[in-house]
């Protein structure tokens, strides 16, 4: 190891945002990478941390940077019988105890990896979210990123640690799951779907920009003590989107037309997945381009080389 390097360390390392993020760090070659996961899972130069055991925190001492992406997500169907202590548990005490762990150890820097369920789980048409928009979670899931952020901000207040908090829409890229999973197991399977004249406008972001930004928040002056939001540079509706996810994987998709009354009818009866594809989520990310001098540099009419799919087959 070059003793000039940093050294960081990164939860949720078997993920799909953290392996990405640890694969795109040890090519930028200016950093010493510890990937942490889950304990078992662990092998020679991993490290491991239980979200759900505060005292099972890895030795941090040495360690420059914590990058924490690892929380407990969506799960569908839900088995807890109350949803809300189940994230609190994992993503407000299992990140803060992490968190005190790194600020008593000297890190000098926290990453946090939100989400923008923080700010809310729609925008009005032409006014996209801000940092600095008050937040309005609304599920189990945005309700528990958004008090871990006020903990671990109490917290760098405190001790000193400097913290940056990163709130992602939709990740998308080879392996990404959710919504782009589900898109693709539609066109694979030619299932119609009724998006053919929606004119939404949906913020996400490509899996090499959110490591890219992530790698300038765990270094850059300028980011310490602040809230992003991240994304590609503009929004998409819905139908390009599809259309982009079977671009990736060499099929058609069969898009339908249907009155967006209908569409919304189904909705409020059977699925908020179904709301989130017809609906509105914008994100604005001129205080990246401005305070980080960051420019997102992938895109949906880039796809992946190689016939790679910008999502799994839906698992």
């Amino acid at each position: 190891m070059r003793e000039d390097r940093s050294t960081i360390l990164v939860t949720g390392a078997n993920g799909f945002i953290g392996s990405a993020l640890i694969a795109y760090l040890r090519k930028s070659h200016h950093w010493n990478v510890i990937p942490c996961v889950r304990p078992g899972s662990e092998g020679k130069g991993v490290a491991s941390y239980d979200l759900l055991d505060i005292n099972s925190v890895p030795p941090l001492n040495g360690v420059d940077v914590v990058v924490h992406t690892a929380a407990r997500v969506h799960m569908r169907p839900e088995r807890n019988a109350d949803p809300l202590s189940a994230f609190r548990a994992a993503n407000v005490e299992g990140t803060l105890g992490l968190a005190k762990a790194a600020a008593k150890a000297g890190v000098r820097r926290f990453v946090f990896l939100s989400s923008i369920k923080v700010n809310g789980e729609s925008t009005i048409d032409g006014r996209p979210f801000t940092p600095d928009n008050e937040p309005a979670p609304q599920d189990p899931y945005g309700i528990s990123k958004f008090e871990a952020e006020r903990e671990l901000q109490a917290l760098a207040n405190a001790s000193g640690m400097e913290l940056v908090i990163i709130r992602p829409p939709l990740v998308y890229g080879p392996g990404a799951g959710g919504n782009i999973a589900r898109i693709t197991k539609a066109i694979r399977w030619m299932l119609p779907m009724p998006f053919r004249n929606v004119q939404n406008r949906r913020s996400i972001v490509d899996v090499r920009n959110l490591t890219d930004f992530i790698d300038v928040c765990a270094s850059h002056k300028l980011a310490a003590g602040e809230v992003f939001l991240v994304g590609d540079a503009t929004a998409y509706s819905t139908p390009e989107l599809i259309k982009a996810v079977a671009l990736t994987i060499k099929r058609k998709p069969i898009l339908i037309n249907m009155p967006l009354f209908l569409i919304k009818l189904i909705s409020r009866k059977r699925s908020a997945v179904m709301t989130r594809l017809i609906g509105n989520l914008e994100v604005t990310i001129t205080k990246n381009q401005m305070l980080l001098g960051w420019e997102p540099k992938y895109s949906i009419k880039k796809p992946y080389h190689r016939g790679k799919a910008i999502a799994s087959n839906g698992k």
